[in-house]
């Protein structure tokens, strides 16, 4: 097999992956009973009690500021060993501080989990293995050598000090700050403690350890030529910091404990960016990738070594959806990359050092239970990992194994509460699942109210379901009033596009939802009926919750009343307002518009052009999730206008104003993040924007507008003033313009409350 053409193979697939064999996944159970799932299987000394694994989500401040694992994080993981789990892995706990200058904070305090620091850590990660255990789950700890130059910079604007990598390479969250190389000696200390945070793993209790070797950080810098170009020393090989480290592992853990890796077989970035590694700075330096035969033949000396399985993936923080695939990425996407590992072992025999085939562990977007078996039954892999699906649905496994498939929350792939959300400063949580990292404080039975009230809900849209779903089960009597014919709210037309699937799945979810509460004799669902502040007062409530969403918004601007401009929304509830169309000009660049005119180039066919005022396309969005939107938009010859402002709109084309100036950024850079609002780039302040505007006119049969929403709050407001009822509180969308995840957790603990 020709690897790196497949991979390229592989990666052209990505963009309109449903015209290239990937089926679009529901939550059915038609290979039910999972018997394959939930075999069990041997890794060293360990029989895991079923084949899936939960992925490791970085546990991202959930910590105290020492790094003592907290309460929030004991309970976090606890409730997926409850839902069924077989092996657990925490996310990455570095060793490396005092080395990796970018793992501490002012202070000398951290934001990870540690297991290095003293015996005051101990407790709690002896308290967490025997939660797991309890619960017939096993649990690996997660040990990474650092981050390196995917690591915080701003140890340099607070400290002073430059982070570190294998090489001379630049950050990758301020390309102009250097790290400077380790030393072979800073090298070989790192791998003493690997060593030592592995014995002390086992001496908690934890069963197991698992080397963050994937994604560009630290360990994969070194064990990498597109990073380690060191022409001197031991570390020179690529292959020698990994292997030693597992050597290390062994000899302070013993022949009887298992060791796990994650790898990427390619970072892919010759197959994503191509010609661009040629010339594009900070690409053309990474040129030199490990490839996938030189992959496959380091984990083959990497069991040797010690290693007893793997999981493995592609991509890198510079093409940062592939190890981190979103919403629109296919479902099953890395099952070709399992195959591949797996068959390789088969081919050349390679056995753990007990004698045993070495587990392959599948990766990406598993999280339904026929995708996933059927993956097991075709030995495309030895085991399945689950993250993101475990954090929307805690019990999973559990009902999967009861064929209770329709019941499982779907993850919905946006990434902003999982991933984004701890980017931004927060903590991992989930958009669809409310008590996601907050176990600690909501029990997993919903408490009785002490009285029982009559409750108007207004808006069935997710904020609206989960605040009447909550209210029913703390025994209260629910009316759920919604102004259109079906119940979802905003999860309508933003289920229509094929990348959109998961949010299809999730819509047909709070069906299910509605289907359930409809048998309770306490709820009533009334659709087709808009309902007034007088209305509402007139049917005596004790509370009214308003979850009555947003309004779309147009700029004021010549010409954008005209028959030739429809929102978004509309566009793709009903995609035959634009079929007459050929060329398209799409107003805002936030998520509703990109991945509007995803739809409307890769599913419709047009020439499209978007147009949006802020220096960047999808600020805010995941950085994963606004990389392969704009990736993919670029190669299917979408034009992104950054910097530009709607002037007039005319019966065939648009008047925008863009500025021109040379600092103005590119807008399909995927290889670089948008920092956070919060945190400055003092080195950008040398390159400022001047404005320098043009007037252009496009070409624009139809114009599709995706240029904000504000909240639908009249109705809150006009309740308030008329008394309609004692209580009255307003959540969701009506009370702020946001996303699917503060929507959900805002009415969550609002309802809980009543």
């Amino acid at each position: 097999m020709n690897y790196e053409e497949k991979l390229k193979e592989l990666h052209s697939s990505f963009g309109d992956w449903w015209k290239k064999g990937y089926e679009i996944p529901k939550m059915t159970n038609e290979l039910y009973p999972y018997d394959k799932m939930f075999s069990p299987i041997r890794v060293n000394g360990l029989t895991l009690k079923n084949r899936l694994v939960m992925a490791p989500m970085g546990n991202i401040s959930m910590c105290d500021e020492t790094g003592r694992p907290n309460a929030k994080m004991l309970k976090y993981f606890e409730e997926r060993a409850k839902g069924g789990v077989g092996l657990i892995t925490t996310g990455l706990i570095p060793v490396s501080y005092g080395i990796d200058k970018s793992l501490i904070e002012l202070g000398e305090l951290t934001y990870f989990p540690r297991i290095d620091r003293s015996r005051t850590v101990f407790a709690p990660w002896r308290d967490l293995s025997a939660m797991c255990h309890a619960h017939g789950a096993h649990i690996f700890i997660q040990l990474t050598p650092g981050l390196g130059r995917v690591g915080n910079p701003q140890c340099l604007t607070n400290q002073m000090k430059l982070p570190r990598s294998a090489s001379l390479n630049p950050n990758w969250y301020m390309k102009d700050v250097p790290c400077l190389p380790l030393s072979d000696i800073s090298l070989g200390k790192i791998i003493k403690r690997i060593g030592q945070g592995s014995a002390d793993a086992k001496a908690c209790n934890l069963d197991g350890v698992y080397l963050h070797g994937h994604e560009g950080y630290l360990l994969e810098q070194v064990s990498n030529p597109a990073f380690n170009r060191r022409k001197l020393g031991k570390f020179a090989n690529y292959e020698t910091f990994g292997i030693e480290m597992v050597k290390e592992i062994r000899k302070r853990v013993g022949p009887d404990y298992p060791i796990m890796y994650r790898i990427d077989l390619s970072l892919a970035l010759k197959a994503t960016y191509g010609i661009k590694m040629d010339f594009v700075k900070p690409l053309s330096k990474f040129k030199n990738e490990r490839t996938v035969l030189q992959s496959l033949e380091y984990m083959k000396k990497l069991v040797e070594a010690g290693v007893d399985m793997f999981d493995v993936d592609i991509g890198c923080y510079d093409n940062w959806w592939l190890p981190h695939p979103p919403a629109s990425m296919p479902p099953a996407c890395y099952l070709d990359i399992a195959e591949i590992a797996k068959k390789y072992f088969a081919d050349y025999g390679v056995r753990s050092n007990k004698g045993l085939e070495v587990p392959v562990v599948a990766v990406g977007k598993l999280g339904y239970p026929d995708v996933a078996e059927k993956a097991l039954r075709d030995e495309k892999c030895d085991m399945i990992m689950l993250g993101r699906p475990l954090l929307a649905d805690a019990d999973w496994c559990n009902k999967a194994y009861a064929g209770k498939t329709e019941e499982i929350r779907p993850c919905i792939g946006c990434q902003e509460a999982c991933l984004n959300e701890f980017v931004e400063g927060g903590h991992p949580q989930c958009a669809v699942n409310p008590r996601t990292a907050f176990e600690d404080e909501y029990s997993r039975e919903i408490p009785k109210a002490s009285v029982i009230k009559n409750v108007a809900v207004i808006g069935a849209g997710p904020a609206g379901i989960t605040a009447a779903e909550t209210l029913i089960a703390r025994g209260h009597k629910v009316d759920l009033y919604e102004k259109n014919h079906t119940i979802g709210g905003n999860v309508i037309p933003g289920s229509k596009a094929k990348i959109k699937y998961e949010f299809s799945n999730y819509l047909k979810y709070l069906e299910g939802v509605a289907e359930r509460l409809k048998k309770n004799e306490s709820f009533n669902l009334y659709t087709d009926t808009e309902v007034t502040a007088e209305k509402l007062k007139a049917k005596g409530y004790d509370t009214i919750v308003i979850a009555a969403g947003t309004k779309q918004v147009k700029p004021p601007v010549e010409g954008i009343d005209g028959e030739n401009v429809v929102f978004a929304v509309d566009v793709l509830n009903d995609p035959s307002k634009v079929k007459d169309a050929e060329n398209i000009v799409v107003i805002g660049g936030g998520v509703v518009g990109t991945e509007t005119a995803y739809f409307l180039s890769y599913e419709m066919n047009k020439n499209v052009k978007v147009v949006e005022m802020d220096k960047y396309f999808m600020n805010h969005a995941c950085t994963a999730n606004r990389g392969h939107i704009i990736h993919y938009l670029e190669e299917n010859g979408v034009e992104l206008l950054n910097c530009a402002t709607l002037k007039k709109v005319g019966d065939k084309s648009v008047v925008v104003s863009q500025n021109m100036n040379k600092n103005v950024p590119n807008p399909y850079n995927t290889w670089s993040p948008i920092l956070p609002e919060n945190v400055v780039n003092p080195l950008d302040m040398l390159k400022p924007i001047k404005a320098e505007y043009e007037e252009k006119t496009l070409d624009a049969d139809m114009v599709v507008l995706a240029a904000g929403v504000r909240s639908a709050n009249e109705l809150y407001f006009n309740c308030v003033r008329e008394k309609a009822a004692p209580e009255i509180f307003n959540i969701g969308d009506s009370f702020k313009s946001a996303k699917v995840f503060e929507a959900v957790r805002s009415a969550y603990r609002k309802a809980r409350s009543i």
